[in-house]
């Protein structure tokens, strides 16, 4: 089965999904709505735990003074 971990991405919400194909990245809305994120490109090599590193890195540019992080958003 799939893993998906939730990320906010410097304000935007991003939905992981590492199956044996890879990851594979979905912007999420705010109605619960997912769109492919075709532009974001995650090595199958890369670990979940290396995710937000290499987030950081990949988007750096939407960094800003509201949004100035990449974290992991844990359900509950």
């Amino acid at each position: 089965m799939p893993k998906s971990v939730k990320f906010d991405v410097f304000g935007r919400q991003i939905l992981t999904i590492k199956s044996e194909k890879g990851w594979q990245l979905f912007y999420l809305s705010g109605d619960g709505k997912r769109r492919p994120a075709d532009d974001l490109i995650v090595p199958p090599f890369v670990a979940e735990s290396e995710m937000v590193s290499f987030l950081e890195d990949l988007c750096h540019e939407w960094a800003s003074d509201r949004h100035p992080e990449v974290r992991r958003i844990d359900e509950s």
